[in-house]
Formats: structure tokens, sequence, C-alpha cells
């Protein structure tokens, strides 16, 4: 998803950021949330049920012969909406950003960005396949600054993956939050890394 020129790149400005702060910035892009299998197979359960309808309103058919074209539709049916380009669309976007933030917080959790020092952790994630992204702030971030704040660096990330440009799409949102949490949480005499430097592809 990544190159590792734009990976290095990435490093970079967190480091660059994180020099002029006590918080600490960590990110992680995912292919996908979810492969959304069930959908696809209800709706496809859902338009095959109607099949009947018209052949025993206006046809002569045997109940066998509208019963195995109700069966080719259903199969004919799961094997496209299953296909990614389509099961993506089909999936309600509020389903997938559900999805797409539970993984966030997940990911925030896993990679112990809730366990520094000073509560400053920051994750900037986000999900391809769902084009979502997100920022999670640990609560003492979130005493002063209001998540309103990250929408900006939001929308940027965002437009960046969009237009397959996912590299400049982080090292701005970086830069967006490390301007944020420079103002907020200044570094302290004690300054330390405590989170990797990277970003993590999943």
């Amino acid at each position: 998803m990544i190159s590792d020129t734009d990976k290095q790149r990435i490093t970079q400005a967190i480091r660059e950021a994180e020099r002029k702060t006590s918080g600490e910035i960590f990110c992680v892009i995912a292919r996908k949330t979810s492969d959304y299998r069930v959908i696809p197979f209800a709706l496809a359960s859902g338009l095959s049920l109607l099949v009947p309808l018209p052949f025993i309103l206006w046809s002569s058919w045997p109940a066998s012969a509208i019963y195995c074209a109700q069966l080719a539709v259903f199969i004919l049916l799961s094997v496209v909406l299953r296909l990614p380009a389509i099961r993506f669309r089909i999936v309600p976007r509020q389903r997938k950003h559900d999805r797409a933030h539970a993984e966030a917080m997940n990911q925030f959790f896993a990679h112990g960005l809730d366990k520094t020092s000073q509560r400053t952790g920051v994750l900037i994630f986000a999900a391809q396949a769902e084009r979502y992204a997100e920022i999670v702030a640990d609560a003492g971030i979130n005493e002063k600054v209001a998540p309103e704040v990250w929408d900006g660096a939001i929308a940027t990330l965002t437009a960046a993956i969009g237009a397959g440009r996912p590299g400049d799409g982080f090292i701005a949102a970086i830069e967006t939050c490390g301007a944020v949490l420079a103002e907020h949480f200044p570094p302290g005499a004690l300054q330390r890394d405590e989170l990797p430097d990277k970003l993590v592809e999943i």
C-alpha cells in the first residue's frame, strides 16, 4: 500500500513532530478491516426470493423449473456480489465506518498507545477499502484538544489516499497533529521516545 520510500518519509516526519512535543504519534494503515461476506450472501438471498413471483403469475413453468431458476439466480448473485469491486460498494457506508472505527480502537490498544507515561499517545489510522480515516487520542490529549481539531488532518489524509498518495496524506496528518501537540504538550525535560516511529500496515 505504501512504498519503502514513503515509509521512511513518514518515520522522519514522526521524529520531527515528536521533537517538538511530549506527545507520541503512531500510524497504522489497513487494506481493509473486514471481508463483509455476510452482506452479499444476505442480499443474494433476499433478491432470489423474488424470482418465483413472476413465473408463478405469468408462466406455466412447473415448480421444479421455478426452483432451479431461483437457485441459479442465487448462485449467480452470490458470485457477482462477492467480487471486491462490487462487495465494498454494496456494504452500507455506516457499517463500513463502524467496522473501521472498531479496528482503529483495537489498534490503539494493541500498540500500547494508552500506556504512555503522560497519556499523550495519538494514533493516525486509515482503512483503504473503507475510505475511512480517524485520529484517536489518549485521555491526556482529549482533556485539552477537542476531537474536531483533527478534522482537517483527517480530510487531508482521506483525500490523499483517494488520490493514490497515502504517503503524502500521512505526512500532512502527522505535521498537523505535531503542531497541535506542540502547542498543548511541549517537550519535557526528560523527553523520551516511548513508541516506535513508524507506520504499520495490516
